[in-house]
């Protein structure tokens, strides 16, 4: 089994002002910890950076060096994988484009959950409600109450 995490929970868990940090950072730990594989989308992780080093959205952004860094944590954890587009990817993305007539933002989610499905990644952790579209994820929000 495996799972994938969305750029929102890695996030929150980099900003101590974010209301979701510390179960963010409790959630982080638990999930490097699992015995299943823990999938990082190359999209996730340029999410990441992009958000978390923005100084347009936060009042003290991440160096880019230390957003780096925090990435070097999680992709040298011995159950981490990064997931990339395979043969055939096309043909399931474009199956979801069009399924979910995707336009604007919903793209790039498309994008992420056509790599999930391409993988057999069926579990996502977010709190993107976006999601819950693609009726092929289990898709979880780690703080809900």
């Amino acid at each position: 089994m495996s799972f994938a995490l969305d750029a929102n929970v890695l996030i929150y868990a980099s900003y101590p002002e974010s209301p979701h940090h510390d179960a963010a950072q409790r959630f982080l730990a638990e999930c490097i910890e699992r015995p299943e594989l823990l999938c990082l989308p190359w999209q996730t992780v340029a999410a990441y950076l992009r958000v978390s080093t923005h100084t347009g959205l936060f009042a003290k952004p991440l160096d880019p060096a230390r957003a780096a860094q925090n990435v070097d944590a999680l992709l040298r954890r011995p159950r981490t994988r990064v997931l990339v587009e395979q043969d055939g990817f096309w043909e399931v993305y474009r199956d979801l484009l069009e399924t979910h007539r995707a336009r604007a933002k919903l793209v790039h989610d498309v994008h992420l959950a056509a790599l999930l499905r391409q993988h057999g990644v069926k579990t996502l952790y977010t709190r993107d409600r976006d999601f819950w579209r693609f009726e092929f994820l289990d898709v979880r929000d780690p703080f809900a109450s």
